[in-house]
Protein backbone atom coordinates (compact mmCIF):
# COMPACT_ATOMS: atom_id res chain seq x y z
CA UNK A 1 0.00 0.00 0.00
CA UNK A 2 0.80 3.50 -0.78
CA UNK A 3 2.33 5.66 2.19
CA UNK A 4 -1.28 7.52 2.93
CA UNK A 5 0.71 10.48 4.73
CA UNK A 6 3.50 11.26 2.22
CA UNK A 7 1.36 13.11 -0.29
CA UNK A 8 -0.45 15.03 2.68
CA UNK A 9 2.56 15.87 4.80
CA UNK A 10 3.89 18.00 1.44
CA UNK A 11 1.09 20.57 1.43
CA UNK A 12 1.09 20.71 5.44
CA UNK A 13 4.77 22.24 6.05
CA UNK A 14 5.07 25.81 6.69
CA UNK A 15 1.36 25.24 8.85
CA UNK A 16 0.65 29.05 10.34
CA UNK A 17 -2.75 27.77 11.94
CA UNK A 18 -2.77 28.93 15.57
CA UNK A 19 -4.05 24.86 16.41
CA UNK A 20 -2.21 21.83 14.28
CA UNK A 21 -5.53 19.59 15.04
CA UNK A 22 -7.66 22.62 13.44
CA UNK A 23 -5.17 23.50 10.56
CA UNK A 24 -5.06 19.86 9.60
CA UNK A 25 -8.72 19.11 10.01
CA UNK A 26 -8.50 21.65 7.24
CA UNK A 27 -6.31 20.59 5.04
CA UNK A 28 -8.13 18.92 1.80
CA UNK A 29 -8.38 15.20 2.11
CA UNK A 30 -9.21 15.26 5.84
CA UNK A 31 -12.66 15.36 6.03
CA UNK A 32 -13.21 11.64 7.33
CA UNK A 33 -10.88 12.71 10.23
CA UNK A 34 -12.65 14.14 13.58
CA UNK A 35 -11.44 16.43 16.37
CA UNK A 36 -9.45 13.98 19.06
CA UNK A 37 -9.46 16.08 22.78
CA UNK A 38 -5.92 17.28 23.12
CA UNK A 39 -6.79 15.20 26.52
CA UNK A 40 -6.43 11.76 24.66
CA UNK A 41 -3.68 12.05 23.46
CA UNK A 42 -1.41 13.00 25.69
CA UNK A 43 -3.18 10.57 28.22
CA UNK A 44 -0.17 7.45 27.60
CA UNK A 45 -2.91 4.67 28.28
CA UNK A 46 -4.19 5.97 24.71
CA UNK A 47 -0.70 5.44 23.07
CA UNK A 48 0.04 1.93 24.07
CA UNK A 49 1.64 -0.02 21.85
CA UNK A 50 2.53 2.95 19.46
CA UNK A 51 6.10 3.54 20.59
CA UNK A 52 7.61 0.66 17.90
CA UNK A 53 4.80 2.57 14.95
CA UNK A 54 5.67 6.19 15.85
CA UNK A 55 9.60 7.36 15.37
CA UNK A 56 9.91 10.37 17.02
CA UNK A 57 6.48 9.70 19.39
CA UNK A 58 7.05 12.73 22.19
CA UNK A 59 8.09 15.55 19.27
CA UNK A 60 5.30 14.08 17.35
CA UNK A 61 2.83 14.60 19.94
CA UNK A 62 4.10 17.99 21.20
CA UNK A 63 3.51 19.02 17.11
CA UNK A 64 -0.25 17.61 17.77
CA UNK A 65 -0.83 19.54 21.35
CA UNK A 66 0.89 22.69 19.91
CA UNK A 67 3.78 22.51 22.28
CA UNK A 68 6.24 22.02 19.83
CA UNK A 69 8.32 24.76 18.49
CA UNK A 70 10.43 24.21 15.20
CA UNK A 71 13.70 25.36 15.11
CA UNK A 72 14.66 27.77 11.91
CA UNK A 73 17.92 25.52 12.47
CA UNK A 74 15.85 22.43 11.62
CA UNK A 75 16.63 20.83 7.89
CA UNK A 76 13.61 20.68 5.80
CA UNK A 77 14.15 17.03 5.47
CA UNK A 78 13.88 16.73 9.82
CA UNK A 79 10.41 19.20 9.49
CA UNK A 80 8.88 16.32 7.22
CA UNK A 81 10.23 13.55 9.26
CA UNK A 82 8.63 15.43 12.46
CA UNK A 83 5.58 16.17 10.30
CA UNK A 84 5.03 12.84 8.76
CA UNK A 85 5.10 11.16 12.41
CA UNK A 86 2.96 13.81 13.46
CA UNK A 87 0.08 13.23 11.08
CA UNK A 88 0.72 8.88 11.51
CA UNK A 89 0.26 9.20 15.22
CA UNK A 90 -3.05 11.44 14.75
CA UNK A 91 -4.30 8.60 12.44
CA UNK A 92 -3.56 5.88 14.66
CA UNK A 93 -4.93 7.38 17.89
CA UNK A 94 -7.92 8.56 15.90
CA UNK A 95 -8.78 4.73 15.13
CA UNK A 96 -9.14 4.72 19.20
CA UNK A 97 -10.75 7.86 19.88
CA UNK A 98 -13.50 6.94 17.49
CA UNK A 99 -14.45 4.15 19.68
CA UNK A 100 -14.64 5.63 22.67
CA UNK A 101 -18.26 7.51 23.74
CA UNK A 102 -16.83 11.18 22.65
CA UNK A 103 -15.43 9.87 19.67
CA UNK A 104 -18.86 7.97 18.48
CA UNK A 105 -20.96 11.30 19.05
CA UNK A 106 -18.39 13.20 17.06
CA UNK A 107 -18.57 11.05 14.37
CA UNK A 108 -22.52 10.02 14.67
CA UNK A 109 -23.06 14.12 13.46
CA UNK A 110 -20.35 13.49 10.84
CA UNK A 111 -22.37 10.49 9.50
CA UNK A 112 -25.99 12.32 9.72
CA UNK A 113 -24.30 14.91 7.50
CA UNK A 114 -23.13 12.56 5.12
CA UNK A 115 -19.78 13.67 5.39
CA UNK A 116 -18.12 10.26 4.27
CA UNK A 117 -20.36 10.24 1.18
CA UNK A 118 -23.62 8.31 0.07
CA UNK A 119 -23.79 4.37 -1.08
CA UNK A 120 -23.63 4.37 -4.36
CA UNK A 121 -26.02 1.42 -4.92
CA UNK A 122 -29.64 2.63 -6.78
CA UNK A 123 -31.75 0.38 -4.49
CA UNK A 124 -29.86 1.79 -0.93
CA UNK A 125 -31.02 5.07 -1.82
CA UNK A 126 -28.27 7.44 -0.99
CA UNK A 127 -27.68 5.77 2.05
CA UNK A 128 -24.77 7.53 4.70
CA UNK A 129 -21.57 5.41 4.46
CA UNK A 130 -18.99 4.77 7.53
CA UNK A 131 -15.55 4.60 6.64
CA UNK A 132 -13.95 1.01 7.80
CA UNK A 133 -10.36 -0.43 7.60
CA UNK A 134 -9.73 -3.70 6.31
CA UNK A 135 -6.78 -4.36 8.52
CA UNK A 136 -5.73 -2.89 11.97
CA UNK A 137 -2.23 -2.73 10.80
CA UNK A 138 -1.13 0.26 9.22
CA UNK A 139 0.03 0.33 5.62
CA UNK A 140 -1.89 -2.72 4.80
CA UNK A 141 -4.98 -1.03 2.93
CA UNK A 142 -6.81 1.97 2.33
CA UNK A 143 -9.96 3.09 3.72
CA UNK A 144 -13.26 1.56 2.59
CA UNK A 145 -16.62 2.93 2.77
CA UNK A 146 -19.34 0.76 4.51
CA UNK A 147 -22.83 0.41 3.76
CA UNK A 148 -25.44 -0.61 6.57
CA UNK A 149 -28.43 -0.81 4.25
CA UNK A 150 -26.60 -3.26 1.51
CA UNK A 151 -23.86 -4.24 4.00
CA UNK A 152 -21.16 -3.97 1.33
CA UNK A 153 -18.02 -1.61 0.95
CA UNK A 154 -16.81 0.77 -1.72
CA UNK A 155 -13.84 2.98 -2.60
CA UNK A 156 -14.03 6.37 -1.53
CA UNK A 157 -15.24 8.47 -4.76
CA UNK A 158 -13.00 11.21 -4.44
CA UNK A 159 -8.86 10.64 -5.41
CA UNK A 160 -8.13 12.70 -2.15
CA UNK A 161 -9.60 10.31 0.45
CA UNK A 162 -8.48 6.80 -1.49
CA UNK A 163 -4.86 7.05 -0.19
CA UNK A 164 -5.90 7.64 3.85
CA UNK A 165 -4.88 4.28 5.30
CA UNK A 166 -7.59 1.75 6.60
CA UNK A 167 -5.83 1.58 10.26
CA UNK A 168 -6.91 5.06 10.81
CA UNK A 169 -10.33 3.71 11.25
CA UNK A 170 -9.85 0.01 11.90
CA UNK A 171 -12.09 -2.24 11.35
CA UNK A 172 -14.03 -2.26 14.46
CA UNK A 173 -15.97 1.26 13.96
CA UNK A 174 -19.26 0.44 12.04
CA UNK A 175 -20.31 -2.25 14.24
CA UNK A 176 -19.19 -0.38 17.28
CA UNK A 177 -20.96 2.72 15.88
CA UNK A 178 -24.49 0.91 15.07
CA UNK A 179 -23.93 -0.95 18.31
CA UNK A 180 -24.27 2.49 20.29
CA UNK A 181 -26.31 3.86 18.02
CA UNK A 182 -29.09 1.11 16.98
CA UNK A 183 -32.09 3.75 16.38
CA UNK A 184 -28.93 4.69 13.10
CA UNK A 185 -29.66 1.12 11.86
CA UNK A 186 -31.48 1.23 8.35
CA UNK A 187 -33.97 -1.28 7.04
CA UNK A 188 -32.08 -3.62 4.99
CA UNK A 189 -33.08 -3.64 1.33
CA UNK A 190 -34.38 -6.22 -0.35
CA UNK A 191 -34.59 -4.69 -3.68
CA UNK A 192 -32.41 -6.43 -6.34
CA UNK A 193 -31.95 -5.86 -10.19
CA UNK A 194 -33.71 -8.12 -12.38
CA UNK A 195 -32.32 -8.36 -15.90
CA UNK A 196 -34.75 -7.97 -18.53
CA UNK A 197 -35.05 -8.17 -22.69
CA UNK A 198 -37.46 -5.92 -24.02
CA UNK A 199 -39.29 -5.84 -20.74
CA UNK A 200 -39.37 -9.64 -19.95
CA UNK A 201 -37.00 -11.11 -17.04
CA UNK A 202 -34.25 -13.55 -18.40
CA UNK A 203 -35.06 -16.92 -18.20
CA UNK A 204 -33.36 -18.90 -15.09
CA UNK A 205 -32.24 -21.33 -17.56
CA UNK A 206 -30.77 -18.67 -19.43
CA UNK A 207 -28.34 -17.81 -16.16
CA UNK A 208 -27.10 -20.98 -15.62
CA UNK A 209 -26.24 -21.37 -19.48
CA UNK A 210 -23.98 -18.35 -19.03
CA UNK A 211 -22.72 -19.50 -15.31
CA UNK A 212 -21.80 -23.10 -17.37
CA UNK A 213 -20.26 -20.99 -19.83
CA UNK A 214 -18.47 -19.14 -17.96
CA UNK A 215 -17.18 -22.17 -15.51
CA UNK A 216 -16.40 -24.05 -19.16
CA UNK A 217 -13.52 -21.40 -19.89
CA UNK A 218 -12.17 -20.96 -16.66
CA UNK A 219 -11.37 -24.85 -16.82
CA UNK A 220 -10.32 -25.18 -20.44
CA UNK A 221 -7.94 -21.99 -19.51
CA UNK A 222 -6.80 -23.82 -16.49
CA UNK A 223 -5.91 -26.82 -18.69
CA UNK A 224 -4.07 -24.63 -21.13
CA UNK A 225 -2.02 -23.28 -18.25
CA UNK A 226 -0.93 -26.70 -16.60
CA UNK A 227 -0.15 -28.23 -20.53
CA UNK A 228 1.83 -25.06 -20.58
CA UNK A 229 3.51 -25.25 -17.38
CA UNK A 230 4.27 -29.51 -18.42
CA UNK A 231 6.02 -28.31 -21.56
CA UNK A 232 7.76 -25.55 -19.87
CA UNK A 233 9.22 -28.01 -17.74
CA UNK A 234 10.23 -30.48 -20.39
CA UNK A 235 12.03 -27.78 -21.94
CA UNK A 236 14.31 -27.35 -19.01
CA UNK A 237 14.95 -31.12 -18.41
CA UNK A 238 16.12 -31.49 -22.22
CA UNK A 239 18.72 -28.44 -21.72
Amino acid sequence: MEESGDDSVSEYSGYSEDYWIDWFLGCKGNEFFCDIDPDFITDRFNLTGLNAEVDRIQQAIDVITDNFDMSPDMSDEERMHIERAAYHLYGLVHARYILTSRGLHKMQEKYKNCDFGRCPRVYCHSNPLLPIGLDDLPRHSTVKLYCARCEDIYNPKSARHQYIDGAYFGTSFPGMFFQVHPHLIPKRTTARFVPKIFGFKVHQNAKLARWQDGKRIEQENRIRAARKDKEDGKEEVAN
